[in-house]
């Protein structure tokens, strides 16, 4: 019986047992991964997963059950049991099943899998050749090890109103740490990467490589003088604050008015010129999906444009509270309701090269790590630990650490450029971005 079977006869059974309308959820997924350190296999574990998640509904009552048992002899009994617990739950009056949804997209154009499986010697081949090359760097003195993974992930979705669908991704990932130095002095420093085709993974050699020379770099790093000064981000950072402006226009947010932005939808809210797209249907995106977790299929959009905010992002209960409609954008689990998560986000680049963007900083701040969570998405008032590289007559210059970037995301988003770097490497990315006018806290 196929999935889909499975999850067309739980929710008739949940419809039996009493239910107004229900969905059901199922993920299921296998995992291989390796840690090698020192040239030696610290850990090979591979993993298998099984769940699905029942939500049903009673009028404007919601309850949902999981299992890790795909026995239709348990269907009934599952169901009795969440419609019983949907009689003595609150009522939610913006809840419910997506008020319309879509076909289901053909995942095929998305290309979300890729047929070959790796074996365990082919994960440990590729964090071998990671590490010994971050270990044949000279100056490098240790290594944290590398990683490397491989995934497959099935996720199927069915519902009282009709909509059924299915699609499967698959993950390959590398990662490796070098650490330069001795005693006290040491620094580390990571590359990494993640693709959906095993195809499109970086050279396993160039990802040590590039950890061993971030961490030789840091080394000897100083305490910066406080200062209000231009900061420039690196991408591998830089995507941290799209990642608050997601927060910002989360509809869940907007509608709770905990968002400092939760007015501003028309208004400009990053400089002009900038445009931040997201697309759930972008081919081999670490994101990408046929459709979401209502059953909407989602469209490529732009969140801003030319630096005005022209959407939110929603799932069907915090559109409902805000009198609108779903994105497209709702993400579960099988043990939770929907919420709005955007899909592979990314921050258009610019036309400057990171070099141009810099030539004219007489003093500024180059940031390649952030430490903390010192952000209020109520005021958008912006404190963070970071470390970097101070910038000297537009170049890097020396390391820097135990410092604090702090302003507030309205004016950091007013006054911020992006470089024409853009690579996409995590389903939420951006290019070098420059800020003016942060303060730098430090000696």
């Amino acid at each position: 019986m196929s999935d889909l079977n499975h999850l067309s006869d739980l929710v008739a059974a949940a419809r039996r047992a009493g239910a107004d309308a229900a969905d059901a959820l199922q993920v299921s997924n296998e995992s291989l991964s390796v840690s090698r350190r020192l040239g030696r296999v610290e850990q090979l574990e591979r993993s298998e997963g099984f769940d699905i998640g029942l939500r049903v509904f009673l009028g404007q009552r919601q309850a949902i059950v999981s299992t890790t048992v795909a026995d239709p002899a348990g269907f009934a009994a599952l169901a009795e049991r969440a419609v019983a617990m949907a009689k003595v739950v609150p009522e939610d009056p913006f809840g419910g099943l997506a008020d319309h949804f879509d076909a289901p997209r053909d995942a095929g154009p998305l290309d979300l899998a890729d047929a070959t499986e790796p074996t365990a010697e082919h994960l440990i081949a590729r964090a071998a050749a990671a590490e010994d090359a971050a270990l044949a760097v000279a100056g490098v003195t240790n290594s944290e090890g590398a990683d490397a993974s491989w995934g497959r992930i099935r996720i199927a979705l069915a519902t009282s109103a009709g909509f059924a669908g299915q699609y499967v991704r698959t993950s390959h990932s590398l990662s490796c740490t070098a650490l330069a130095g001795q005693g006290t002095g040491m620094e580390r420093d990571y590359e990494w990467s993640s693709v959906v085709h095993r195809a499109d993974l970086e050279d396993p050699a160039a990802i040590g490589r590039r950890a061993a020379e971030k961490a030789i770099a840091r080394l000897n790093p100083v305490r910066a003088k406080t200062a209000r000064i231009p900061v420039v981000f690196d991408p591998r950072v830089a995507s941290s604050l799209l990642g608050h402006l997601l927060g910002a226009i989360n509809g869940a947010s907007v509608a709770r008015g905990t968002s400092f932005l939760a007015d501003r939808i028309g208004t400009q809210v990053l400089a002009k010129g900038l445009t931040v797209r997201d697309d759930p249907t972008r081919p081999r995106g670490l994101r990408s999906r046929p459709f979401d977790g209502e059953g909407m299929a989602g469209q490529p959009r732009a969140i801003v444009e030319d630096g005005v905010l022209m959407s939110w992002i929603l799932d069907w209960r915090s559109a409902r509270q805000l009198g609108l409609a779903s994105t497209g954008h709702a993400s579960r689990g099988t043990g939770g309701p929907p919420g709005p998560a955007a899909s592979n986000l990314w921050l258009e680049p610019g036309s400057m090269t990171p070099t141009e963007l810099m030539a004219d900083i007489r003093e500024g701040l180059y940031v390649t790590d952030l430490i903390g969570m010192g952000v209020n998405g109520v005021t958008g008032d912006y404190s963070r630990g970071a470390a970097g590289f101070m910038i000297r007559n537009g170049a890097l210059a020396e390391a820097v650490s135990e410092i604090t970037i702090a302003g507030n995301l309205r004016d950091i988003f007013l006054n911020l450029t992006a470089a024409n770097d853009l690579t996409f490497r995590r389903g939420m990315d951006a290019p070098t971005i420059r800020i003016e006018g942060l303060t730098l806290a430090g000696a």
